[in-house]
């Protein structure tokens, strides 16, 4: 069977920009080529909702949020869904040690994954379907694998037979016969060990539901591909997900939806890194991780080291409340999506130093325009852009780069490379034409233009949407009146040529991470990247 039967015409043909997409299915990048024309349907595997999420629910959706973001910048218009598990083992045993019902844990559980991820910027979610809306359509899904021979009923439970699927371990490129386990608690009731429940019989005080088996429930798999055919249809353009998702899940969706439908599921199988515990994996902004450079690991190696609730990781908003979320954001998207993400303290902190470089730079272009950054108009689609070429080429090459990058297989780590370098490169425009001390109309023309454009492609990554919100409040404020006052101080002593006391002061506010700025229209401080 072909992994892609689109008959759509390349994109170029439409007016839309060639895009190269890895896929997992044939292990290679491949040009992206819809089912329908200018329209992209995705669909990623969302959480079992059962205890607050952590960092390692966040780094899919940061990831396809930006691929969602830079296929609508350039043209497409995306559909994207995220499903919710709301009934699973997990989740019976959790909600029987809490002493509540499986729906209030779920709705309790949903609730904070979507405060999670409205804080990193998620946004772009468009379908979030729950598996317990969808029983009859799984009840279906499942009843038209047993007419056409895929599945068996057993005891009240359902099964997937595995022999029956002649394309059964592609994804994985194993055969069944190296899938084969011992079969677990039901291997009585199964042809194959290697055969899985599409539907479970009901165990008792379990919530269940009617079904033509006797009551029970879904298995895990089957959720998926019911619910990506209700919303995307038999054939879609991307599945993401985890690579820890590869073997069984994805596996076992393919052979479900396309056993039934007899057409690809997804054309593509977009799989990122997984989230490792470890020490800094280099400077924010600094040499690209790249898939391609050999940083990507295989599934066996990411998944034995991956961070998960087995392996302690912390609820999300305890990260959060040490971290800023963009900070977060740009550490998932430092690293190309399918390579392991090194993620720690350290890590973080030098995401949030390097988040600095831009801040400054948004607050050195505010005191010469006197517009904030976050109030630019620009651009949400793509076009060529000739706002910038007046102010250099330098410019210019680097949001060709950051856009080719982008569209190499959404290398995030190159895109966000080349802003860093464009940072430097209007920094260094400032310079050359003094535009803190003389305001030449044209100059200040093309300065606003090089802002716009900056403001334009970090958008394209969720990055630098809105202002950032003081935490402190009156702390904050205290903060500012102290550094006017430290600043005042300095400036008598240089005028009474204490220059002693004026580089004492400079020195140990230095050793504090506090950069003192002496520009023309008086002195400045930021907080060291």
């Amino acid at each position: 069977m072909s992994t892609n039967d689109a008959t759509t015409p390349p994109a170029e043909a439409a007016g839309l920009p060639a895009i190269q997409v890895y896929n997992t299915l044939s292990r290679e990048k491949e040009p992206m080529v819809t089912v329908q024309p200018g329209r992209v349907g995705m669909y990623l595997c969302g959480p079992t909702v059962y205890k607050p999420s952590h960092i390692g629910h966040m780094v899919g959706p940061v990831i396809f949020d930006t691929v969602k973001r830079h296929l609508s910048y350039s043209g497409w218009q995306v559909t994207w869904v995220v499903n919710i598990t709301d009934v699973d083992d997990k989740l019976i045993a959790e909600s029987s040690r809490r002493g509540i019902s499986m729906t209030a844990l779920a709705e309790e559980m949903t609730a904070d994954y979507l405060e999670n991820l409205a804080a990193l910027g998620v946004t772009s979610i468009d379908e979030m379907p729950k598996a317990t809306d969808h029983i009859d359509t799984i009840i279906s899904f499942i009843e038209g694998l047993i007419s056409k021979g895929f599945a068996y009923a057993s005891d009240g439970d359902v099964y997937f037979d595995v022999q029956k699927d002649a394309d059964y371990g592609k994804l994985t490129n194993r055969s069944v016969d190296a899938m084969q386990g011992e079969g677990g608690s039901t291997a009585d009731r199964k042809r194959s060990a290697a055969d899985f429940a599409l539907w479970k019989k009901a165990k008792d005080g379990e919530p269940s539901w009617d079904s033509p088996w006797g009551p029970g429930r879904p298995g895990w798999h089957i959720e998926c591909s019911a619910m990506s055919e209700a919303i995307l249809g038999n054939h879609f353009d991307i599945h993401g997900g985890g690579l820890d998702l590869v073997f069984p899940h994805h596996e076992n969706e393919i052979a479900q939806s396309e056993s039934l439908h007899g057409c690809p599921m997804a054309s593509y199988w977009m799989h990122n890194g997984l989230m490792q515990a470890s020490g800094a994996s280099g400077k924010v902004g600094g040499r690209p991780r790249d898939a391609d450079d050999g940083e990507a690991a295989s599934v066996e190696a990411q998944t034995a080291a991956k961070i998960s609730k087995s392996t302690g990781a912390e609820p999300f908003k305890q990260l959060l409340a040490r971290h800023e979320p963009e900070a977060i954001r740009m550490l998932l998207l430092s690293t190309h999506y399918r390579s392991p993400i090194h993620f720690g303290e350290e890590p973080l902190a030098e995401s949030g130093r390097a988040l600095e470089a831009f801040r400054r730079l948004f607050a050195r272009s505010e005191r010469i325009s006197g517009t904030s950054f976050y109030n630019l108009p620009c651009r949400t689609r793509r076009e060529g852009d000739t706002q910038i070429a007046a102010a250099g080429d330098e410019a210019a090459a680097l949001r060709t780069r950051f856009l080719a990058a982008m569209d190499d297989d959404f290398n995030t780590a190159v895109a966000i490379a080349s802003l860093f370098d464009y940072v430097r490169v209007v920094n260094k425009y400032i310079d050359q034409h003094q535009l803190e001390a003389t305001k030449p109309e044209a100059e200040l023309a093309r300065l606003a233009a090089l802002m716009r454009t900056l403001r334009e492609l970090t958008g394209v990554l969720g990055l630098f949407l809105e202002a950032p919100q003081a935490d402190g409040g009156a702390d904050e404020a205290l903060v500012a009146g102290l550094m006017e006052l430290v600043i005042e101080i300095r400036a008598n002593a240089r005028k009474a040529k204490d220059f002693a006391t004026a580089d004492l002061v400079r020195d140990r506010l230095g050793s504090l991470s506090i950069v003192l700025e002496d520009r023309a229209d008086g002195t400045g401080w930021s907080r060291k990247a």
